[in-house]
């Protein structure tokens, strides 16, 4: 049986769109205190993004070793649940946050994926996956770049 279509996930895109257009909560919250959060979601998010890196490329260079590849696999998605709790943690303006709980929503979707690709049992249904992982991080993604935004950041420099 192949990957199956995440479903469900563009209504985390319709909450994404609407929290763009009420960010206006954070320029009430005192400027300390939003670049405080901006710091703390710039060092969750790089570290997660090392590790995440990490796994991918050397998902990448597998070189055929289910083992190594489903190990890496679990490893991203560990990585992705860790960082899902660091992101709730924060104390988030009121949009960010609702942007927040649907970047979560997303990456707990392409979580959920990882291991769904781990569990597979040879390499080439493994690698069916790619696809669906790919547009699950496109997901992730976007919404990044909107809590970025919210947050007053730039974009991130790697996808």
């Amino acid at each position: 049986m192949g990957p199956r279509p995440i479903i469900g996930l563009g209504a985390c895109a319709a909450v994404l769109v609407a929290a763009c257009g009420s960010a206006t909560s954070v320029t009430r919250a005192s400027s300390a205190d939003h670049v405080t959060v901006s710091r703390q979601y710039v060092a969750i998010a790089t570290a997660g993004n090392r590790h995440l890196e990490h796994d991918f490329d050397g998902l990448r260079a597998d070189h055929g070793d289910l083992g190594l590849a489903r190990a890496y696999l679990h490893d991203a998605a560990a990585t992705e649940r860790l960082f899902d709790r660091r992101l709730l943690r924060l104390r988030l303006p009121t949009a960010a946050a609702a942007v927040a709980r649907a970047l979560v929503a997303a990456n707990e979707a392409r979580a959920r994926l990882a291991d769904q690709a781990a569990a597979s049992p040879s390499l080439a249904q493994l690698r069916a996956y790619e696809p669906s992982l790919a547009a699950a991080n496109a997901r992730v993604e976007d919404g990044v770049r909107v809590i970025r935004s919210m947050l007053g950041l730039p974009p991130p420099e790697t996808s």
